[in-house]
Parts: C-alpha cells; sequence; structure tokens
C-alpha cells in the first residue's frame, strides 16, 4: 500500500471523510491539501490520534458546470452527512480564475501543480472498492522528508508562500520540517 494510503487508513475520521465525499459521486475527485499533509506530519512527528484539519478541502474536475452555487450545494450534502466539518468542495475546473495567469486546468491535478507548495499537492480519492488512491502530481517526497518547498508557481509567489506558512503557523506545528524559499 502507498505510505499515504497507509496513514490514511489508519485514521477512522479521515476515512467517515473520504465515504461522504465519495456518496457525492463526483467526476475526478478527492481530499487534498492539508486532509494529507497534516495527517502525515502527524504521523512523522509522533502525534496521535493527528490533529484535524482546519477544513476539508474536496476537489473535483468538471468544465460543464463551474458554478460556485454548484460548490456550495455539494458543501451543504457533506455538512449533511458529516456536521462539525468545515467542507470546501472546489471545482478545479474554474481555479485558473482565480489565478488569472495560468491556462484553464487539465484536470484535478494539474490544477494541484499550481497551488503554493508541493507538500499539498496531495489527495486521496477512496474508490469503489475502497481501496485509496493517491494523486500527487509533484510527489510525495518533500512531504515525507519533511521539507515544505514552493512549487514553481509557488516560487512566483513566494511573499504568498511564506504568508501562508506563517498565517497556519505550521513551522510551529511541525517543529521538524524543513522550510525552503
Amino acid at each position: 500500500m502507498n505510505p499515504v494510503a497507509a496513514i490514511i487508513a489508519q485514521d477512522p475520521v479521515g476515512m467517515k471523510q473520504l465515504r461522504a465525499a465519495r456518496a457525492l459521486a463526483l467526476p475526478d475527485w478527492c481530499i487534498a491539501a492539508g486532509f494529507v499533509r497534516n495527517r502525515v506530519w502527524d504521523h512523522l512527528h509522533g502525534i496521535s490520534p493527528p490533529r484535524q484539519p482546519p477544513d476539508v478541502d474536496v476537489l473535483f474536475f468538471d468544465p460543464s458546470d463551474v458554478s460556485k452555487e454548484r460548490e456550495a450545494a455539494y458543501e451543504t450534502r457533506l455538512d449533511q452527512m458529516i456536521s462539525g466539518v468545515s467542507w470546501e468542495v472546489r471545482n478545479q475546473a474554474r481555479m485558473h480564475l482565480r489565478k488569472k495567469t495560468v491556462a484553464p486546468h487539465r484536470d484535478t491535478a494539474d490544477a494541484m501543480t499550481f497551488w503554493l507548495e508541493t507538500v499539498t499537492a496531495v489527495g486521496v480519492r477512496l474508490e469503489d472498492d475502497d481501496s485509496l488512491s493517491v494523486i500527487a502530481p509533484l510527489g510525495t517526497d518533500d512531504l515525507f522528508g519533511m521539507t515544505c518547498r514552493p512549487t514553481a508557481f509557488g516560487r512566483t509567489r513566494l511573499e504568498e508562500y511564506e504568508e501562508r506558512i506563517s498565517r497556519k503557523r505550521w513551522r510551529e506545528l511541525w517543529p521538524m520540517v524543513r522550510f525552503l524559499g
């Protein structure tokens, strides 16, 4: 089993959240960002049970309907399944519009390469057979090597990258992680 999948599979809360997201039957979906990064880094820091991320980022890709209303409807459905979670459902087919400087994304994995840091661009999907697929277009070496570095896109926005690390207090939460600029 992939090491990311093995860590996520041990977490009953994360698995429950993945089952809820799977129930939406979204195209090209995964749960990514802090959902994965935080659990892996907590695991590597010996923190058990893992701390819950402030939000759960559900990604999907569907260029046929890029409305924010559709995302909000999915968030409402997820909240009805599991309340008390800050669900953030985002159609990656529209995320290039927020960045203004990039072409439309080809799929969810492509969209993740335009995030600020490599360690965040890792997602998991619970398949119909209950296996976990890992979506990591930039790999997982930095995640397991506890090295936070900007993506190629993030290098064009270093101030935003640094501000994000500071605002989210990652240096305090995971003192063994190396942060590169």
